[in-house]
């Protein structure tokens, strides 16, 4: 994988002489429209995905493509109207409520499910309840944490959201669905770790808040990722062996040669497609990829650090929320900051598997191997993490 960054599967038309990863491998410059905040909207599908469809696709899926990157780009720059205030409930009282938005892109939509209502007989409403639900359960149970602020937060899903829209996001208040292409993607309520990733980042928000570019924001969606799956991974009761450590298994049509947008264990085999290329993720720092695409890499560098978990979890073995999962939870919660990087994660996970289960213990042991197995090292900031 040598000087591999998102190229070829990596979005738009090379402008100048291009970009290159660390390792020196060609990279493009960016492209309108890219390095933008995401403004609170943090969305599941990355750019480069959704660019390689408006390159490579047929006609209908370049329209789609298209279309989904244009109302991506409405979303970056602004929000959309829907009150401001997160709407809270007495701390250990669980409340959903379903929104459908009937292709409308105006949110919330017209309320179809509360907590407590009668199943739907559109399957889309179900999965964004259940999924709800599911990740609420999991941060209560796991993690004693009363929803996404930790003070019951109530939690609402929006529904076919635009037209074939090809993404899922948290908006920094509620969480909203397209009902994808139906050629490249199925309707995005289908795959649960999607569901808890994108609520993951509600939980981020309230605690590390990282910087969403370069390594914070890679951090960003490798916590996401983590916890997307460990919600996954909870509700069917796997062990570390049993679970299949895939993002967004299901998202794709049988037409995709695919197993998912990312895989945690073994990044860069997600998927090779003709269409969508190759998934760009690195495995190890020896790709990392330093361009400006994607805000600095924060989809595609997060391979690594989700690597890490992946491995150190494995190490662990069991039931993966249970060790591996709370040593990242207290890192994202209690010791990791806005700015934080890799070497920060790494060295303030090692002491905290170190404080919470002994020092030069196993797990400690499998957390700092599963870094150095990266090529991420803590040396520099074991120190401070210690101290913290």
């Amino acid at each position: 994988m040598s000087g591999r960054g998102p190229s070829p599967g990596w979005s738009g038309v090379p402008s100048g002489g291009g970009m290159r990863s660390s390792s020196g491998g060609q990279m493009r410059s960016p492209s309108v429209g890219e390095m933008r905040s995401p403004s609170g909207c943090e969305m599941i599908v990355p750019p480069y995905i959704l660019d390689a469809i408006a390159r490579r696709g047929d006609a209908v899926e370049r329209a789609r493509a298209l279309e989904t990157l244009l109302q991506t780009e409405r979303l970056r720059g602004h929000r959309d109207a829907y009150g401001g205030v997160c709407p809270t409930v007495p701390a250990g009282e669980e409340r959903r409520t379903v929104y459908d938005e009937a292709g409308s892109s105006v949110l919330p939509g017209r309320l179809v499910r509360g907590e407590a209502g009668r199943a739907s007989k559109d399957p889309a409403v179900n999965e964004a309840y259940d999924g709800a639900g599911a990740t609420y359960e999991f941060y209560e149970k796991v993690f004693c944490r009363s929803s996404i602020d930790g003070k019951g937060m109530r939690l609402d899903s929006s529904v076919h959201y635009g037209r074939d829209f090809d993404n899922a996001f948290w908006n920094g208040t509620q969480m909203v669905y397209g009902d994808g292409d139906g050629r490249i993607f199925n309707r995005f309520t289908v795959a649960l770790d999607v569901i808890g990733h994108e609520l993951t980042h509600g939980v981020t928000g309230m605690e590390a808040n990282f910087d969403y570019e370069s390594q914070p924001g890679a951090l960003n969606e490798s916590f996401s990722d983590v916890f997307g799956s460990l919600v996954k991974q909870w509700n069917r009761r796997e062990t570390v062996d049993q679970a299949d450590w895939l993002i967004g298994a299901g998202l794709f049509t049988p037409k995709v040669r695919g197993r998912g947008i990312r895989s945690m264990l073994y990044p860069g085999t997600a998927y090779d497609d003709p269409v969508l290329g190759k998934d760009p993720q690195p495995a190890t720092m020896k790709d990392y990829y330093d361009g400006y695409d994607d805000n600095g890499g924060v989809h595609v560098n997060s391979g690594i650090p989700n690597r890490a978990f992946a491995l150190a979890a494995v190490a662990i073995g069991g039931h993966a929320w249970e060790k591996a999962g709370a040593i990242w939870y207290t890192a994202l919660t209690e010791r990791l900051r806005h700015t934080s990087d890799f070497n920060d994660a790494a060295a303030t996970t090692i002491a905290v598997a170190a404080e919470m289960f002994g020092s030069s213990g196993a797990e400690e042991k499998a957390v700092r191997e599963a870094w150095k197995a990266v090529g991420v090292s803590s040396a520099r900031r074991a120190a401070a993490a210690a101290t913290a």
